[in-house]
């Protein structure tokens, strides 16, 4: 699509990723609306690309998204691209991630997505000119990692949602696209540092290997800038999944052979003959 003189909104659009989006869809002309929790962020974001507009938002909160999305109806009349880019991360072990915890994350990562289609559908219908969702999930919502089951599976849901949500959206000109990326130089491993039981279980942040791991691979990560080109080169190719990451390709393939071999066993048995 054209987006030369189209609205778009983006969550988590005051650093990283979604700040970047904003950027390239404002490079090609789009008029563009922040969204993010961190009104000092947006403002450093507002000052850094001039002329955009911001929101303070709360994607958890769906009066929160309901008020972003009239404050961008007010400011440009319109709204035809919607990136839901805010997300979180948090790890722990099984049996000791308090539920306060589990619920902070689903409502920002899975909700959050949720919320911003249910509120701008009906406006991105209503001017008959059709638009576009970006749904931010990962290469965790294809690939489960230890210590990660809460994100892990909050990713896997934003996947399938997507996926369901091309469908529905297809007759109505609208199209989707799931960004997955794998490590990125974003601050989403310091996020958890917000969750609602404020410290660690378990060492789990503080002393866990894995987790220095993923710190030390993100830092080392793909600008964001890189990420939010091949997002945007992407979307105007039509592609439904972008993934940003060739060497994790392989990880995809075995996951489907484990899948696939798994069937096997089941097509092979004469109690499944025909179904």
């Amino acid at each position: 699509m054209d987006v030369s003189g189209k609205t778009a909104f983006v969550t988590g659009g005051a650093s990283g990723i979604g700040l970047e989006i904003g950027r390239v869809l404002m490079e090609q002309g789009a008029q563009v609306m922040l969204a993010d929790r961190d009104a000092d962020g947006l403002a450093a974001a507002k000052a850094d690309l001039g002329n955009v507009q911001t929101v303070v938002c709360d994607v958890s909160d769906p009066a929160s998204v309901q008020a972003a999305a009239d404050a961008t109806i007010a400011a440009f009349g319109k709204v035809h691209i919607v990136v839901n880019n805010a997300g979180v991360s948090l790890a722990g072990s099984p049996g000791r991630t308090p539920l306060k915890d589990w619920q902070w994350i689903v409502d920002i990562n899975l909700m959050g997505v949720v919320y911003g289609v249910e509120v701008f559908t009906p406006l991105i219908q209503s001017h008959g000119e059709g638009g576009y969702f970006i749904n931010t999930a990962s290469m965790s919502g294809h690939l489960a990692t230890p210590q990660l089951g809460a994100y892990t599976a909050t990713k896997f849901a934003v996947v399938g949602y997507s996926e369901s949500l091309a469908q529905d959206l297809a007759p109505h000109n609208i199209g989707v696209s799931v960004l997955c990326p794998g490590w990125v130089k974003t601050d989403i491993n310091k996020t958890h540092e917000g969750r609602p039981s404020g410290h660690d279980q378990d060492g789990t942040f503080a002393d866990n290997p894995g987790m220095q791991m993923i710190s030390d691979a993100v830092e080392q990560g793909l600008p964001p800038r890189h990420v939010a080109e091949w997002t945007f080169e992407s979307m105007q190719a039509s592609r439904f999944y972008i993934f940003t990451h060739p060497s994790m390709r392989r990880w995809i393939q075995k996951r489907a052979s484990l899948v696939d071999a798994d069937y096997a066993a089941c097509v092979d048995d004469p109690r499944f003959k025909d179904r």
